[in-house]
């Protein structure tokens, strides 16, 4: 039986940035909003002149791309990262800059004083601490008073639940890993900030090449079970939901933007 986003695969998926390219190369290609939800996400972020920063789960770096004012703004500016060889290519991406620090960080112990930060960030990353409570804890130690802290995530009806109702003839079923979405984060994080404000970004998937969508499947470590089935099975199971040479899968993103009062 295939599952997606199994906590035990969390290390395998993000290694290195093969297989996070694949998942990010398909809302590049067909977002029906094409602001995007990097440059969203960095609409809502209040980042000013000689702020100290930290980011946990930065990944590739790759959205601090196009946003060089921000960068400079920011006195310190610490991308982190559990993984050493997503902070290898966020280096990539980056380079090297006055005020910008690359740092391997378990976001359950965050290894700086209390109140350091005036803005924290965790996109997309939340879901996979094994301990929320005490990882929320370490942020709230490390953020100053009147602190920001960003968290962007998933809600529980977009493409996960598109793709295993498509192949739940193959066994996925929806064993999405649900510990902070949405639906749930606003509950979660209002045991640990004064104010919690949720941001939903309206998008969905038009999809013309259904190869790009099977590899976006094959990208989930936890589907290779999938591999040996025909590609051209699944391309024929995902055909039948194409209108007008177009697949359309529903997306569900957001973002909470809290206070730290």
């Amino acid at each position: 039986m295939s599952t997606i986003n199994n906590q035990k695969d969390v290390k395998e998926q993000y290694a290195s940035a093969g297989n996070l390219n694949t998942r990010i190369s398909i809302h590049q290609k067909y977002s029906t909003n094409k602001m995007g939800f990097g440059n969203w996400i960095f609409s809502n972020y209040k980042i000013s002149q000689g702020m100290k920063v930290l980011e946990l789960g930065c990944g590739t770096g790759d959205m601090w791309k196009g946003h060089e004012d921000l960068i400079k703004a920011c006195d310190r500016l610490v991308l982190s990262d559990f993984s050493e060889g997503m902070l290898e290519n966020a280096k990539a991406n980056l380079g090297e800059r006055a005020g910008l620090e690359y740092r391997v960080i378990d976001t359950q112990n965050i290894p700086f004083d209390d109140e350091t930060f005036d803005v924290v960030i965790a996109n997309m990353m939340l879901y996979h601490v094994p301990d929320m409570n005490r990882g929320l804890s370490e942020v709230r130690r490390v953020l100053k008073k009147g602190g920001a802290f960003y968290c962007a995530t998933f809600g529980e009806y977009g493409i996960m639940e598109f793709l295993c109702k498509a192949l739940n003839a193959y066994g996925v079923e929806d064993n999405a890993n649900k510990n902070f979405t949405l639906q749930n984060g606003k509950e979660i994080l209002e045991s640990f900030f004064s104010e919690v404000q949720k941001l939903d970004y309206e998008d969905s998937l038009a999809v013309t090449n259904l190869d790009d969508l099977i590899e976006y499947i094959y990208s989930l470590s936890s589907m290779t079970s999938l591999s040996s089935v025909p590609r051209e099975e699944i391309r024929e199971v995902l055909g039948k939901f194409v209108v007008n040479g177009v697949l359309n899968v529903p997306k569900e993103y957001g973002m909470f933007c809290c206070r730290k009062v």
